[in-house]
């Protein structure tokens, strides 16, 4: 039994952080270089924090979604290349300028208002390639070229880039889309060689590991870096593995009879006498509501399931077969205890979801403690 003083927590390994990186990227061919995604907070794990380790390991180019991201990390003393994904309002231009922040370009449109306005800031085209969510069109190469070489000094063009929707899935048809991807993305990429553009990149977690694209510099390294799949039925390669535990405690123990109902709604009722503990930790804490009456948490090595309606701050477990369980007890969310272990990867299956949405979804007011033990040079 461990008795702790904290509510809600998670623990991140950084040093995990850094074995998956150098996992990852012994599988990448020799000249692919990583860029490291740590948007939404680096998907819960701690942005900052994340990019301070992996930039003390040589890493260069991040990847974030937003520009308050971005800054983020700037004033937190990371060099080097931060792009910026996603769009970024007109207004807050000024901003990629002082703060040295790469912006992707999401169609010719966005290019033309920031030329309007005079912005001569970093920037990498968008493709799209087949996801239908920002680019320039590639199924008309001729315009993506003409596009790119219009705009390629009025706003210091870095790069083109797109995204691998179908990577993840060694589905017969979801490989021949990849595959079409990478070919669209890798013809635009030819017709503008001549300028010589340093940032040129298609490939993502899934990408790096199962796809090959010659003109792409750099892998996007996301989920993986976490340890987490980009779909359940993937394998991961040896030794990577989930940076983040979460905890909480049990706060109170009570007998709980035979016919009696628990939590809003009285979705469960006991069919016999039990045992039931109290634990700190609701929706508002980022657990899934979804996960009510249908999952469990791990207690002393041992699984209790949830009964009841999972609360914003609270949600009861069924300890009838554990034993030394009071006031105070560790309670493992993600994790491992004893030889039970769970994953935000199962923990998502059992809902239909993500591992990405389970991990990003942990809120501000979990405490996040970071740990680190040395590792062997690589």
């Amino acid at each position: 039994m461990i008795i702790t003083d904290k509510r809600c927590w998670t623990e991140i390994d950084l040093s995990q952080i850094i074995e998956n990186y150098r996992i990852y990227k012994n599988h990448l061919p020799e000249k692919t270089k990583v860029m490291a995604v740590v948007k939404a907070d680096a998907y819960g794990h701690g942005d900052a924090e994340i990019a301070e380790v992996l930039q003390k390991e040589g890493v260069a180019d991040f990847a974030v979604a937003t520009l308050d991201e971005a800054i983020k990390l700037r004033t937190n003393g990371i060099k080097g290349q931060i792009f910026v994904l996603g769009y970024t309002p007109i207004s807050q231009a000024q901003n990629l300028i002082e703060y040295n922040i790469t912006q992707a370009i999401v169609d010719e449109n966005h290019a033309k208002i920031l030329s309007i306005f005079g912005f001569r800031l970093k920037a990498v085209f968008a493709l799209d390639t087949g996801m239908n969510r920002i680019g320039l069109d590639a199924d008309f190469p001729d315009y993506c070229e003409q596009v790119i070489r219009k705009y390629s000094d009025i706003l210091c063009v870095q790069g083109i880039f797109t995204h691998l929707c179908t990577a993840n899935s060694m589905d017969k048809k979801a490989v021949e889309f990849t595959n079409n991807q990478i070919k669209k993305f890798e013809e635009v990429a030819k017709r503008i060689q001549d300028l010589k553009l340093p940032y040129i990149h298609c490939l993502n977690s899934a990408g790096g590991l199962w796809n090959k694209c010659d003109k792409s510099v750099f892998a996007r390294l996301g989920i993986i870096l976490y340890g987490l799949k980009p779909s359940y039925s993937n394998t991961l390669p040896e030794g990577i593995s989930p940076a983040l535990s979460w905890y909480s405690v049990v706060s109170m123990v009570k007998n709980f009879h035979s016919g009696e109902t628990v939590g809003y709604g009285r979705t469960f009722k006991a069919a016999k006498e039990m045992k039931i503990a109290t634990i700190c930790t609701g929706y508002a804490d980022g657990y899934n509501r979804l996960l009510s009456n249908k999952y469990y948490v791990l207690i002393n090595g041992r699984k209790a399931p949830i009964v009841g309606r999972i609360c914003m701050d609270q949600m009861m477990v069924d300890i009838s077969e554990i034993e030394n369980v009071e006031m105070g007890t560790r309670v493992t969310l993600i994790g491992q205890d004893g030889d039970e272990i769970i994953t935000a990867d199962d923990m998502a299956n059992a809902i239909g979801t993500i591992g990405y949405e389970i991990v990003c979804n942990i809120s501000k007011r979990v405490q996040r403690k970071f740990m680190y033990k040395l590792l062997e040079s690589s």
